[in-house]
């Protein structure tokens, strides 16, 4: 793919992709706008040698012969949109199968703040709905066009040749066409850009409407009637934009239509003139009349919404090479390095760093040295740069100031590849996959797949009972995506994910607030748990509940972007700051030997 596309790359996206059914339905389309043509001389000598043979019984043999190109030229025109739609069909699958991969693979390696970016995520949206279908359509459009430019062209020629004032004519009423409806085309590919945002509102509104995430929710506090007010409100936003646009065009090509109509019918009648005076024959003149009644559809219609189309995939190509500008790397796609290097030690250097678009620093000139084999805990108020501190870790993010060391070595030295093949981590908003239980946690190591360990950690993880509860034990399929497949409580599918990080061979493991499904004694076992699991390997722990944080080694305490306190747990309740606070107002939640 090219960072500039324009309309020319339209005749060159589907036939690198599906090269074969590119030509046939090119050739289908040039025999279709040719044929029309062979038709209106083959009508014209018909009707010219039957009236000869009444007349003196001569063109016999002729008057069969034109019969003969009539009936293959009618059988064509008859089949052609039945070849059209077949062969078409083949090339949209070919699309899914390749246009859409390489479109998936370009968007699932941009850079990561596009990602939490409205208006990227707005232009992704609009390229990547149906891409395959849109890019055949496209390319059908532009063969239609050409073939209806090939017809017009076949009976212009023919009227010049004859009548070469009408050709003029004709050739003016479709270079009107082709402006209005190329503005027209702009006009609403623009609508659907600005429609997009509240497309997406919308679509989001939906899933709480009508998805079983939220349906608990949805009965218990009986929201339904307010948030479908707003999603009508997004909805009727939308569609008020379009259809403003819409309306437009309408008007505009009604209006050309009524033009084009009249014109045509002025040609009709001052034909008449050349018919007496012996420039046409009787045959010519009926078949350029039948031909030019028929161009009436077609320029006042057909031309119209193929230009149309074309200036609207002419935007969208704008948008695709907009989407192709984001910056990306196909390195971030890159599964973890099979070769795993230990992490020695972790070191931020005075690091500050803020999210694109925000003004704020989300930390500030952040400093502190983890160990390998060491467990650390970050903790502090939401909001505080906890999560941020492994979102630069594993590269998501590179545009910091100050330095962050891997054993000694700059950050950015390192590839995703082998940034990857460091941590394991379990976010707070962990994936639920819709497949196999054992394939939820063995996608943990994709690189040095081994049964054995994914056993271990069904083990380590305290799973065996669920599994054995499982209408397929470990090879049930999880979720709502399949037939039989089961879906599980908050605290199983934690379960799987910590797992799913065990099978891991990173040598840093990270916990990063994924226990919300669980209640905090379950909570500070799994982390009790999850330390004893890992002793040798270096864990981080990211929480803002601090009974669970007592067995580290280190606990830095984040404040507004910024360490305020560290040390361990009886370092930081002496000096009774802010850990000591937030320890105390949590203790009335643990009723067992997490208390202090």
């Amino acid at each position: 793919m090219k960072d500039k596309l324009g309309v020319a790359n339209l005749v060159q996206i589907v036939p690198h992709y599906s090269p074969l059914e590119a030509v046939f339905l090119g050739a289908l389309n040039v025999c279709g706008g040719i044929v029309p043509t062979v038709y209106l001389l083959a009508t014209s000598k018909f009707i010219d040698s039957a009236i000869s043979f009444s007349k003196n019984g001569s063109g016999k043999n002729s008057i069969f012969l034109f019969i003969f190109i009539m009936v293959i030229c009618t059988a064509y025109m008859w089949l052609y949109p039945l070849l059209v739609e077949l062969i078409a069909t083949k090339l949209e699958n070919n699309l899914r199968k390749s246009f859409r991969i390489d479109l998936t693979t370009n968007i699932a390696s941009v850079r990561y703040d596009y990602i939490e970016n409205q208006e990227s995520m707005d232009l992704i949206s609009r390229v990547c709905r149906e891409p395959e279908a849109r890019a055949s359509q496209s390319y059908q459009r532009m063969l239609s066009a050409f073939g209806l430019i090939l017809k017009i062209g076949g009976i212009m020629v023919i009227l010049f040749l004859r009548v070469w004032w009408a050709t003029l004519v004709v050739a003016g009423i479709a270079a009107l066409v082709f402006m209005v409806a190329m503005k027209g085309g702009e006009e609403n590919y623009e609508a659907e850009r600005l429609a997009e945002k509240h497309n997406r509102k919308a679509h989001y509104l939906s899933e709480v409407l009508q998805g079983r995430d939220a349906v608990h929710e949805r009965t218990i506090f009986d929201y339904s009637e307010k948030v479908n007010e707003w999603w009508h409100s997004q909805y009727e936003t939308a569609r008020k934009i379009k259809l403003s646009a819409s309306l437009k065009w309408l008007k505009e090509s009604e209006i050309s239509g009524i033009l084009t109509s009249l014109m045509i019918l002025g040609i009709i009648l001052v034909l008449v003139v050349p018919l007496k005076n012996g420039a046409l024959s009787i045959g010519l003149y009926i078949s350029i009349i039948n031909s030019i009644i028929a161009l009436i559809p077609d320029l006042s219609w057909e031309l119209p919404e193929y230009t149309e189309a074309i200036a609207e995939d002419k935007e969208y190509l704008s948008d695709l090479s907009g989407l192709l500008k984001l910056q990306h790397n196909k390195e971030w796609l890159s599964t973890p390095s099979s070769k795993v290097s230990d992490v020695e030690s972790i070191e931020f250097r005075n690091v500050t760093f803020s999210y694109p678009g925000l003004c704020r620093d989300v930390l500030k000139n952040v400093s502190f040295l983890m160990e390998k084999g060491k467990h650390y805990a970050i903790v502090g108020a939401n909001g505080s740069g906890k999560t941020t501190i492994t979102k630069l870790l594993t590269g998501l993010y590179n545009d910091f100031s100050g330095q962050i060391l891997i054993n000694g070595i700059p950050i950015g030295a390192y590839s995703s590849s082998e940034l990857k093949s460091m941590f394991a981590i379990v976010y707070q908003d962990f994936a639920k996959y819709g497949i196999s239980l054992f394939d939820n946690i063995a996608i943990g190591n994709v690189n040095n797949f081994d049964e054995d360990k994914v056993y271990e950690a069904i083990n380590e993880m305290e799973l065996s009972s669920l599994i054995e509860s499982l209408p397929e034990g470990v090879l049930t399929s999880l979720g709502r995506i399949s037939e039989g497949s089961v879906d599980l409580s908050g605290g199983q599918w934690q379960r799987i994910a910590t797992a799913r990080a065990l099978v891991s061979n990173a040598s840093v493991r990270i916990l990063d607030e994924p226990t919300a499904a669980l209640d905090p004694i379950s909570e500070s076992k799994l982390y009790e748990n999850f330390e004893k699991i890992n002793k040798g390997k270096t864990t981080i722990l990211i929480s803002h509940r601090l009974a669970s944080t007592k067995l580290a080694d280190v606990i830095f305490v984040f404040d507004d972007g910024s360490i305020v306190e560290q040390g361990n747990y009886e370092k930081l309740m002496s000096m009774d700051g802010i850990y000591s606070t937030m320890f105390n107002s949590q203790r009335s939640w643990y009723i067992y030997g997490t208390e202090e």
